[in-house]
């Protein structure tokens, strides 16, 4: 008698493909059954409590409007999910706390300093010294910090003091490009051989030093525009830049584009075309805000000094500050993340104390002060790091919150049966083989 003979097919307790409708299922739902096009969620995960009929008759759940956001983010550039701004916000309330202080520090110490030509010239070097801190902290989120911003601000100075004579605008202009080029050959050496941008940045750096030490004739801007006389505008475009840039990057697209170098598993993996692009993109950019800020700093200084060894300590320092500034703002060492008003604050924490402890006549060492807010910087990143990155969504089963890149079918709770893990191997012909009727262990099943 044939094995597809009609009588079976039409026994009680026989499906039609000759299974008995009583055999085991392993434990394995209907509604959790994984079909092309469609895959399970946890409930944790705050899933949908709609579901459609998917291919073969099976059911599936609708994707929340939450799970179809992270679906688009690739796990290789981060946990999906959105970042925790609080810690940012709480930070940033500190820091204007700081600088309010310092206000009234320096207000009750000296109330000249916050009037006339001093105040102008407070305004200045904040916004100098802000150019340069939006400069480094774009490349801190980029994942490619450049060291070289504070040498090419004082080079940038150098060059355009000492060929003031063509007019503001063409000096201006030349001094951009060449800025530029410096950033486009240091973006070459991080996106090209993939290496970290600190270190190609520094050794730039220390090329540019030897420039500068070896310029021996002071350097006078002649015949160009007093910013004095515009100071506080000078300072509320600086804010604006900082502001509006760290706005887009509330933008999750954005954020995760610009973060996009920063490395997840191994740090020499390459991280792809685009993620080079917009690294390249932010360092070259970085060099021209620098460049911005050196020939401010010219036009406000009049004079630039190199035979004396100030304009190269002078770079290195300004570095160090514009580093500590943005680290001790909130950005992230490792990339990414950062807040909005944190690198302005923390500048003007900066421009204030220094002004104070020279009002005071108390001795503090830019150097040192760099080091103290680079010291703070790291702390401020590990807090960033810890309660700012994306929620993590525990399951109701004990396992792992659901990630796009793990989409696995969904057992039964209680059964800790799982599918083979390959497709290649081919279920028994038979379920016995043991003895005493067993299932003869789990190895005929596939590997667990």
């Amino acid at each position: 008698m044939a094995y597809d003979d009609s009588r079976f097919r039409s026994e009680p307790g026989f499906r039609s493909g000759g299974v008995p409708e009583d055999a085991p299922t392993l434990g394995v739902s209907n509604q959790s059954v994984y079909t092309p096009g469609s895959y399970p969620v946890s409930p944790a995960y705050g899933s949908s409590s709609e579901s459609t009929l998917g291919m073969g008759g099976s059911r599936r759940r609708t994707p929340t409007a939450q799970q179809l956001g992270d679906v688009f983010d690739d796990p290789e550039h981060g946990q999906p999910g959105r970042d925790r701004m609080a810690v940012h916000a709480l930070w940033e309330m500190v820091l204007l706390l700081a600088a309010a202080a310092l206000l009234y520090l320096l207000h009750d110490a000296s109330p000249a300093a916050l009037h006339g030509t001093e105040l102008q010239s407070l305004l200045l070097s904040g916004a100098e010294l802000g150019l340069v801190a939006i400069a480094v902290g774009l490349t801190l989120r980029a994942g490619a910090p450049n060291l070289a911003v504070g040498p090419i601000a004082f080079a940038a100075a150098l060059f355009f003091a000492s060929s003031s004579d063509r007019g503001l605008p063409m000096t201006a202009g030349i001094t951009g490009l060449i800025s530029v080029g410096v950033g486009v050959v240091i973006a070459v050496l991080v996106v090209a051989f993939h290496v970290p941008g600190w270190v190609a940045s520094f050794g730039v750096a220390l090329a540019l030093v030897s420039w500068i030490a070896g310029q021996r004739d002071q350097k006078i801007v002649t015949g160009a525009y007093d910013p004095h006389q515009h100071a506080l505008w000078w300072a509320l475009a600086v804010l604006v830049i900082a502001v509006g840039g760290a706005a887009l990057g509330l933008i999750r697209s954005v954020r995760r584009a610009v973060g996009r170098f920063r490395p997840v598993r191994d740090p020499a993996d390459r991280r792809g075309g685009g993620a080079a692009t917009i690294t390249g993109l932010s360092i070259a950019g970085s060099a021209l805000l620098s460049a911005i800020a050196g020939v401010l700093i010219a036009l406000d200084e009049r004079t630039v000094v190199a035979s004396d060894g100030s304009a190269s300590i002078g770079g290195l320092t300004l570095t160090g500050l514009a580093l500590g500034a943005a680290l001790a703002g909130g950005t992230s060492a490792y990339g990414r993340r950062g807040g909005v008003l944190g690198t302005i604050l923390a500048v003007a924490v900066i421009t204030l104390l220094l002004r104070y402890t020279a009002v005071e006549g108390w001795s503090l060492p830019p150097f040192a002060l760099a080091g103290a807010a680079i010291a703070l910087g790291l702390v401020v990143t590990r807090l960033v790091e810890t309660f700012g990155r994306p929620r993590a969504t525990p399951d109701v089963t004990g396992e792992e919150s659901w990630t796009p890149s793990s989409i696995t079918t969904q057992a039964e709770p209680g059964n800790d049966w799982s599918p083979p893990s390959s497709h290649t191997g081919s279920w028994p012909s038979s379920p016995g083989g043991g003895a005493d009727g067993d299932w003869d262990g789990g190895e005929r099943w596939g590997t667990r």
